[in-house]
């Protein structure tokens, strides 16, 4: 049963939690082995809270996942893992993910749990109500990537820069839209409706919203990178030149979902890909040199 619960756990699925590390990785703080530390136990707790969520959805979805042409081999719509076993599992999980909570400093006199608190709510509210609605279901994707960022910095005391939350927003909710298309893609080797708002979803819809969504994720990096207050808080406006980097990425993802049918599993194509794991080096390593000793 061990091996079954890891695997619905979703430990692939971990690498979106790494945005709690994005706010330490532009701040001066990212020199201090303790802050790593916070970060690295805010990072943890988001990854219990989340594989609960993973539990959860499986759970509740596991008799129209038994009609996906993927879905179907998950633990709990195959039956390796019970539903009374993925209970506890997704009990134990926020368990761990309350008491790593409680091991964070408080930031002027609140506690971090209530970040993990409020994207599990929010991913309680997608769970049984807003995952059926249209467009309502992708936002809520992007807005618990919005609340790692403000956890993430919320960890180690310091403000998430408007724009870099914003940026957050938009290629989150791109990331989210792709994934739509791919699944709206592969309805038809299914022998139901795997998800339920995909019936108010169509291909030329969801390429409106794809493409404006790739321009504003590349245009409010870009404006982070030369904004007054990024350069007033970096002492260099140097970050612009890491813009065509992330452009690439956007462009690469682009290229997978339209041309590979690529995009269902955004975390494991981020590993998978080869042009946008060296992107994706490439992006950290010029950060981490443009920003050395500011």
């Amino acid at each position: 049963m061990l091996l079954p619960a890891i695997k619905a756990m979703r430990p692939h699925q971990w690498v979106k939690n790494l945005l709690v590390f994005a706010p330490l990785l532009f701040t001066p703080k990212r020199e201090d082995p303790a802050a790593w530390l916070i970060s690295a136990l805010a990072f943890a707790a988001f990854c219990c809270a989340a594989s609960s969520i993973y539990l959860l959805n499986d759970i509740v979805d596991r008799e129209e996942d038994r009609h996906h042409p993927k879905k179907h081999l998950r633990p709990i719509a195959s039956g390796a893992l019970s539903v009374g076993a993925a209970y506890c599992v997704l009990g134990l999980l926020l368990a761990i993910a309350a008491g790593l909570s409680m091991q964070l400093p408080k930031v002027e006199g609140f506690a971090f749990i209530i970040w993990p608190a409020a994207y599990l709510t929010l991913n309680l509210l997608y769970s049984f109500w807003w995952k059926r609605l249209v467009v309502v279901d992708c936002m809520c994707i992007a807005l618990g990537f919005q609340l790692r960022v403000h956890a993430g910095a919320a960890a180690i005391g310091v403000d998430a820069s408007h724009w870099i939350v914003l940026c957050t927003f938009f290629f989150a909710l791109f990331l989210a839209f792709c994934k739509r298309y791919e699944e709206l893609n592969r309805q038809a080797e299914s022998s139901g409706m795997t998800r339920a708002s995909l019936k108010d979803y169509s291909l030329p819809f969801l390429n409106m919203m794809i493409g404006p969504l790739a321009a504003l994720s590349i245009v409010t990096y870009a404006l982070y990178t030369v904004s007054e207050e990024t350069i007033r808080r970096h002492h260099t406006d140097a970050l612009m030149y890491t813009v065509p980097v992330v452009t690439y990425g956007v462009f690469r993802y682009l290229y997978l979902v339209y041309r590979k049918s690529e995009g269902g599993d955004p975390a494991r194509l981020l590993f998978r890909d080869g042009p946008l794991v060296a992107s994706g080096m490439a992006y950290v390593t010029l950060i981490w040199l443009m920003l050395r000793g500011h």
